[in-house]
């Protein structure tokens, strides 16, 4: 399947920071006016300046962009420094942000983004993500090294709150690591928050805050991370602290410490403090995507193409009527379902006896022949469905803004 380099890159401040044009921050007031302390985001439309340039689907792919390092911890023996080299890998995504105080596109349900990656050593590793829930939003993904026995599975489960001059984001849900090829050795996972800070005066600012852990319940290991937030008076924007512990006898093993944005540094207990990741001198592995024409109408990049469009030209109107128009066709379709009593069935996940989304393509797979199960992944995540072309739209509305009803079907795997 031919597929091009298409990664996305974002120039940022060094702080990370902006400032709202007047016109802008108008109309967030305005927004804010109609809002009270605690109020659930989710259902709020968002004015098109506030948009990052991609799906919140592709969003979670910054995560997965130094798979060398989930390389280097699955060949690890020390079981000690296994699990300090899963932590490296948690840590290394967080540093990729848009310029700016920027949200994703909400996904929309059945949408999908997926994904590979080439490592130097001809290594491949590959990410799937779909939207299997609009109300309340929920994001399941896969990403694996198939051929390593790498396996990660995840659920996304946020929930946006207006908190007066700043909006936070919950970040429910977790991130399982698996290696196979160690008896299925787990790691457990779960995110900080996320903060919009300055929304009512100030530099508006994006943080990453509250506490974070990393779990190996067999290795008898956990790390306690803390991602701090920037006080009015005192503090530093983007930085995290942690220890790596002994569950068992709450033993501090190893200290973490630093900017997330720039480096982290490690400390043993018995040894002086070193650098633990450098953004400098870790290049971000690039994503390959298939080019849009190859692409189902419902990927994302696909989906939010001429939203993305305008966004890049500037043409905000633009941008705003091609995001109204992909909402409305969502809620026609949801009320057309209703209407005929037909549940919505994910394309790629299942609800497992756990009630978690589980990749449907793991079905089966040969874990004693990994060669054959990367052959097996490879051709479910990126296979294409004949039959899922672009809903046709129907009617201009009143305001003579495109309009749909699609016919409602479920789509399986």
């Amino acid at each position: 399947m031919s597929r091009k380099n298409s990664t996305t890159t974002f120039e940022e401040d060094a702080d990370n920071t902006e400032v709202l044009e007047d016109e802008n921050r108008s109309i967030i007031m305005g927004l804010i006016a109609q809002l009270r302390k605690g109020t659930d985001l989710s259902r709020i439309t968002l004015p098109t300046f506030v948009l990052e340039p991609r799906s919140l689907l592709e969003k979670f792919t910054d995560f997965m962009s130094h798979p060398e390092l989930v390389v280097k911890a699955s060949k690890t023996t020390d079981p000690v420094q296994r699990f300090v080299e899963v932590c490296r890998f948690f840590l290394s995504g967080w540093h990729i942000k848009p310029k700016g105080v920027k949200k994703p596109y909400n996904p929309i349900l059945g949408e999908f983004f997926r994904c590979e990656y080439k490592l130097k050593n001809g290594e491949k590793a590959m990410y799937i993500a779909e939207q299997v829930s609009h109300h309340p939003p929920v994001t399941a993904y896969f990403y694996s090294l198939p051929e390593l026995g790498i396996f990660v599975t995840g659920e996304a489960h946020p929930k946006a709150k207006f908190l007066g001059n700043s909006a936070a984001t919950m970040m429910k849900g977790y991130t399982r690591i698996v290696l196979s090829e160690l008896g299925n050795e787990t790691y457990e996972i779960s995110n900080p928050n996320v903060y919009a800070r300055g929304i009512l005066f100030g530099k508006m600012v994006m943080e990453m805050g509250d506490q974070s852990t990393v779990r190996c319940d067999s290795l008898d290991l956990i790390c306690e991370l803390e991602f701090k937030t920037k006080g009015y008076f005192s503090g530093e924007n983007h930085s995290v602290s942690g220890k790596i512990k002994r569950q068992s006898t709450g033993e501090v093993l190893y200290e973490i410490s630093g900017i997330w944005t720039q480096e982290l540094f490690i400390k043993g207990k018995n040894s002086s403090k070193e650098s633990f990741f450098s953004v400098e001198k870790n290049p971000v592995i690039s994503k390959l995507v298939e080019p849009l024409d190859n692409q189902e109408w419902n990927e994302s990049r696909k989906l939010w193409s001429k939203v993305t469009a305008g966004l890049a030209s500037n043409n905000m109107d633009y941008a705003t009527d091609e995001k109204t128009f992909i909402e409305n066709r969502q809620r026609e379709e949801t009320a057309a379902r209703q209407k005929q009593g037909i549940q919505w069935q994910p394309r790629f996940f299942d609800i497992n006896k756990k009630a978690e989304y589980e990749f449907k393509g793991v079905n089966g797979l040969d874990y004693n022949n990994l060669s054959k199960a990367k052959e097996q992944l490879e051709k479910y995540m990126f296979s294409h469905e004949s039959s899922s072309s672009s809903p046709k739209e129907t009617y201009n509305n009143k305001q003579g803004q495109k309009a749909l009803i699609s016919e409602p079907k479920s789509i399986a795997a």
